[in-house]
């Protein structure tokens, strides 16, 4: 007997659900970054606010100066004050000192910091870390305690009123930026400076010709950091320079204007110019500054 099968062929229930477009609320993500990069422009503003108000009072003539409420952007810049404040203020005469204390401060620390950062990395000897530790101990000292006895030995020497005691201690290094070229250093491989010695070189040429040009970053941040520190330095010229003709511009400009009658627009037109340097030293060494700030932490 032949059972005729009849095949029912039933299609399978799919399931039409439409799916919910997005609504524009929802596409919409904030980027995680978000906050940070408006804390950093925050920040920027702020930097550069007083710097913005100091070229705008440089460009502002006497009244406009003064009026009230005061204007965001001169109307009528005045370029001159500039050429006045260089004839009015002795300004070659703190230029020249600043730049003898700078040039001074940035050799001393561009020598003595990498050679005494190396031996602290790259010389095994007994004691070391814990004289390294003493070093870096000594950042805690607050410069005012060190005033009386800096004095009395400077003075023994017949250093007042110099130079000296400004640009000599720069040669015998600065717990920071010893600090700094340590970290890099033990960042470089250690086979570097033992090939070296294989082929002859002494201890000496190997800090010299084979560690020291790979350090050329880190050596970049400390020389930046000791003219910005060397350049603005306020209290250790106050305290041993006595005559006016030796001042630097940090406190030449603010002892001229305390015994002089200077315009207010003139100050700020040569405090413009003393910023001046600094911001082109950096611009100019920016991208050593980065590599060694970012090797210098992330080696370590």
């Amino acid at each position: 007997m032949t059972i005729a099968r009849e095949e029912v062929r039933t299609a399978p229930t799919v399931a039409t659900e439409r799916q919910a477009m997005p609504s524009p609320a929802q596409g919409f993500r904030i980027p995680r970054t978000l906050l940070v990069r408006a804390g950093l422009i925050l920040a920027s503003v702020m930097f550069v606010l007083p710097l913005y108000w100091m070229a705008n009072s440089a460009l502002k003539g006497i009244q406009e100066l003064s009026s009230i409420p005061p204007t965001l952007y001169p109307h009528v810049p005045a370029w001159d004050n500039f050429v006045t404040a260089v004839t009015v203020i002795p300004f070659g005469t703190f230029l020249t000192n600043s730049v003898i204390l700078t040039a001074g401060v940035t050799l001393g620390a561009a020598i003595s910091n990498p050679l005494i950062a190396y031996g602290f990395s790259r010389i095994r000897w007994p004691g070391r870390d814990f004289v390294f530790g003493i070093v870096m101990a000594s950042i805690f000292l607050p410069f005012p305690v060190l005033i009386v006895a800096l004095f009395d030995i400077f003075a023994k020497l017949g250093w007042v009123d110099t130079f000296l005691p400004i640009i000599v201690p720069a040669f015998f290094g600065n717990p920071f930026f010893i600090f700094l070229m340590r970290q890099y250093f033990l960042g470089l491989p250690m086979e570097i400076s033992e090939q070296a010695r294989i082929d002859g070189a002494n201890e000496f040429q190997v800090f010299l010709f084979v560690i020291l040009p790979l350090a050329k970053p880190a050596v970049a941040v400390v020389v930046i950091f000791a003219a910005v520190q060397a350049w603005g330095e306020f209290l250790t010229p106050l305290l041993f320079l006595q005559d006016e003709s030796k001042y630097p511009l940090s406190i030449g400009l603010q002892f001229y204007r305390q015994s002089h009658d200077v315009s207010y627009n003139l100050l700020m037109a040569a405090s413009t110019m003393i910023v001046i340097p600094i911001i082109a030293l950096f611009l100019v060494f920016q991208r050593f500054f980065i590599q060694g700030v970012t090797a210098g932490s992330l080696k370590g």
